[in-house]
């Protein structure tokens, strides 16, 4: 019986048998996959859209199956476990993983589209039509060419990971597009795991308590970890660190703000407290993570 495959940035990136287009610390682009049809089963770390460029494929994933076919892309949120993989003899696709901290700066505030499509709706299959398909495969030759022949260039990672950006922005559309066209029926502790990623999401100050969210969901703190930890695997708390660090992370590096600026924006008490904060989760000063 063989044993669970973690597949990791670094796992990928490292794999010689796998066709990588392009690899950084956050990012991995698969030209080919189809040796993946071997392991029976995988824990993928990173968020993951696979598109399916030939053949089939059925999967188990988290114990929910799916199946993907040609001119249909899959979309994979992070910490998934893929089982009982079978595929036809002419499957082929293309990949990319994203961490999660990469992706939340590609989408920003549009996050939250996708956290609809992965949790609250849990629906993680596109179909493309032949227009659709005919814009991203000239839109892939283009990031090829990006990738072959601006090595040389100083900002090469900037041009790769903004195309990158389109993309996954493009495809976001259509998941919103999708989402809007089709009525869905939404439990309760469902709704209110929306509503607390909606509230997270609109909230320029997420610095706060799982009780301050709770409170204005009119339901306890322990009941919002546990709907959220039911519907993502994720807890309340980690939720919002995620999202304060990735403000964190934009305002000190993507705009001009002072650290005080920054400090006062997110809700902080004092430059301190702030300091400490950034210390505590990216190993360094404010101002060393700004300059990086």
């Amino acid at each position: 019986m063989k044993q669970r495959e973690e597949i990791t940035i670094q796992s990928l990136a490292n794999n010689e048998d796998i066709q990588i287009g392009y690899s950084d610390n956050e990012i991995v682009i698969v030209d080919s996959i189809q040796q993946f049809a071997q392991i029976s089963t995988a824990y993928v770390t990173m968020n993951a859209i696979v598109i399916c460029t030939s053949g089939k494929v059925q999967a188990q994933m988290n114990g929910i199956q799916m199946e993907l076919h040609k001119n249909q892309v899959a979309v994979v949120p992070q910490n998934v476990t893929v089982t009982d993989v079978m595929v036809s003899p002419d499957f082929n696709m293309k990949a990319m993983f994203l961490t999660n901290r990469i992706l939340q700066s590609f989408l920003r505030e549009k996050m939250n589209i996708w956290n609809d499509m992965m949790y609250i709706h849990r629906q993680h299959v596109v179909t493309m039509d032949e227009d659709e398909i005919l814009f991203y495969t000239h839109f892939y030759d283009m990031l090829t060419l990006a990738i072959e022949r601006g090595k040389e260039n100083p900002y090469h990672a900037e041009i790769i990971q903004a195309l990158l950006r389109s993309a996954v922005l493009g495809l976001c559309g259509a998941m919103k597009w999708m989402l809007s066209s089709n009525h869905h029926e939404i439990h309760t502790t469902d709704s209110y795991f929306q509503r607390f990623l909606d509230l997270l999401h609109s909230t320029e100050v997420k610095h706060r308590t799982v009780e301050a969210y709770a409170n204005e969901l009119c339901i306890s703190p322990k009941y919002l970890s546990t709907i959220c930890k039911k519907n993502s695997g994720k807890t309340a708390n980690e939720w919002i660190t995620e999202q304060v660090l990735e403000d964190i992370r934009y305002y000190l590096k993507q705009t001009d703000l002072s650290i005080k600026q920054v400090c006062d924006r997110l809700g902080f008490p004092n430059p301190s407290f702030f300091g400490k904060y950034v210390k505590d989760h990216f190993g360094m000063t404010p101002m060393q993570l700004r300059g990086q």
